[in-house]
């Protein structure tokens, strides 16, 4: 059986996948189906949902279309999700490959500084970041990026450990091959698949980060985001619920289709893990 067909027996995950796709599609098409900015007031404001057809989710307090931004922010929180999470799993491979590889003084120095980042909650350093260099693209991309690797960096290390001693590492060893070149070509290429689902887990984990800075004002004012969204809404919870129940609803069902297509990358790539759970 082929890995997709392992991917697509697994209901959940091609529901996820199906659902991510919808998000990608919106996002990518946002400029197209909104031309003008998801900023402008188009309308009267508390407009209500399904009552008007030109704004089918209504519109807020200052008259802007809702559903123009929940399509801008599909694309902002995306972006960020994804460009963080390959940043962290960049650093978190290197610095669990040569912590793995190496080891004693390298695994010591690298292990502590990988545990002191740990030591921090997540949230509470990516506050203090993006509000030390200011609230930007770049801040929020860096900040999320520079507390999600560390989970990263003990599993590469995990994973170079125990695959360091087996025999076709040692053959390239013998052979003279260098150090470089085994990390690169013989160890590396076999830590792929935990790696892989990993990162489906942590954009998830990302796209909310996010969106709690937004929420808490730490965002990009340029962008729209749906975390901003919730935000700015939460004034008026009480008189359009509307207004805050959109957006939340597009992060939940974002996150929970990477979550579904994580467990299925997980059982397509480890199929004999899920036997052994079966």
């Amino acid at each position: 059986m082929t890995f997709l067909k392992r991917f697509l027996s697994n209901r959940g995950a091609a529901l996820g996948a199906v659902l991510l796709l919808a998000v990608i599609l919106t996002g990518c098409f946002a400029s197209f189906w909104y031309e003008g900015s998801p900023w402008m007031m188009v309308a009267q404001p508390l407009i209500e949902p399904f009552t008007d057809p030109a704004y089918p989710l209504g519109t807020d307090m200052l008259g802007r279309d809702i559903a123009a931004g929940l399509a801008h922010g599909a694309r902002v929180s995306l972006m960020i999700g994804v460009i963080s999470t390959l940043v962290a799993v960049f650093v978190g491979i290197l610095v669990g490959a040569l912590a793995g590889y190496y080891g004693k003084w390298v695994d010591d120095v690298l292990m502590r500084a990988t545990e002191f980042f740990q030591t921090v909650p997540q949230l509470a350093m990516a506050m203090v970041l993006v509000a030390i260099f200011k609230p930007s693209l770049y801040s929020i991309v860096g900040a999320i990026a520079m507390v999600s690797w560390p989970p990263v960096a003990r599993l590469v290390r995990s994973e170079f450990m125990s695959l360091k001693t087996r025999e076709f590492v040692q053959a390239a060893v013998v052979i003279g091959q260098r150090p470089s070149r085994i990390i690169l070509t013989q160890i590396l290429p076999n830590t792929a698949s935990p790696i892989i689902v990993t990162a489906s887990l942590m954009t998830a984990t990302a796209i909310l980060t996010e969106s709690a800075l937004s929420f808490l004002g730490l965002g990009d004012r340029n962008l729209m985001s749906w975390g901003y969204m919730i935000g700015a809404a939460r004034t008026m919870l009480r008189e359009s619920q509307w207004m805050s129940l959109w957006p939340g609803m597009a992060i939940m069902l974002t996150v929970l289709a990477i979550n579904l297509i994580g467990e299925g990358l997980n059982d397509a790539l480890n199929p004999q893990l899920r036997k052994r759970g079966a």
